[in-house]
């Protein structure tokens, strides 16, 4: 879909930043590459550290990098009237309305990282079924997250920006508790004690931790990438806000005189 829209704009001889298209296709489709055929998706199946570590990157850092592409915005430029009545539509329902502000989106990855302190954490990382879908939905629900964020500014007051941003911070604490929990606890809480299973029928490497060893290096890279991932969030909301205020004050700049005057009587008789 972004190569497609690059070409039509090229038949019109329209110009899209260089740079944008470098950073969707190398940081963006570049890190889930390298996150799934690298080290991590490699030993995501054995190590624990690995696959709490490969989640957090795929919900977190493949989608932000994706945005940076402004694939959103491409799509506005290329879609035709119809099919951008359509994308205008999906960003308007709930569900991305939901999904898209800073309110809920921070509570999405803390629910699905609490499963790492209970047992279902095993069957995900054991069973190539749930590493199949991981790969698939967990970028795409980052994606639902981001993108919104970072580029829909049509549909938001900078009001509602402002409880955004505030709300944001407090679930920058938040999303830190599952990883202080792995880290802090003295059991193994996904139900798998031991390494029972062998890499291409060979013992596993020496170099690989205990059990719970393994467990507190996830809590450690998981508390690190949950803090550290939520800062591009509140520079996102603080430069949706900044285009929200622009908006807003060139709407008031349009206004006559009359029309000026009688939003400011508005006003105050809310007020009073």
């Amino acid at each position: 879909m972004y190569t497609w829209g690059l070409v039509v704009l090229a038949h019109r001889r329209e110009r899209w930043p260089a740079w944008r298209a470098w950073c969707f296709y190398l940081l963006g489709l570049g890190s889930y590459a390298w996150i799934q055929f690298g080290f991590l998706g490699t030993w995501s199946h054995d190590l624990r550290w690995a696959f709490t570590t490969r989640i957090a990157l795929l919900i977190f850092l493949v989608p932000m990098m994706v945005a940076l592409g402004m694939p959103i915005t491409l799509m506005r430029r290329t879609f035709r009237p119809g099919a951008r009545a359509a994308l205008e539509a999906a960003l308007r329902s709930w569900p991305v309305r939901l999904m898209g502000n800073a309110i809920f989106a921070p509570l999405v990855p803390l629910v699905g990282f609490l499963f790492f302190l209970t047992p279902l954490a095993g069957p995900l990382r054991l069973d190539p079924g749930w590493a199949a879908a991981i790969t698939l939905l967990v970028p795409f629900i980052g994606l639902l997250i981001t993108l919104p964020i970072t580029e829909d500014t049509e549909h938001r007051s900078s009001t509602f920006i402002i409880y955004e941003f505030l709300l944001a911070i407090v679930e920058l604490l938040l999303d830190s508790i599952p990883g202080i929990l792995l880290r802090l606890n003295g059991n193994v809480l996904d139900g798998v004690a031991a390494a029972t299973h062998t890499v291409a029928g060979a013992a596993l490497p020496h170099w690989f931790p205990n059990p719970l060893h393994d467990q507190h290096l996830s809590g450690d890279f998981l508390w690190f990438l949950a803090e550290v991932a939520d800062l591009p969030v509140i520079i996102a909301l603080f430069t949706r806000w900044s285009r929200v205020d622009r908006r807003d004050a060139k709407q008031v700049d349009e206004l006559s005189d009359e029309e000026y005057e009688a939003a400011v009587r508005a006003h105050l008789g809310q007020r009073g």
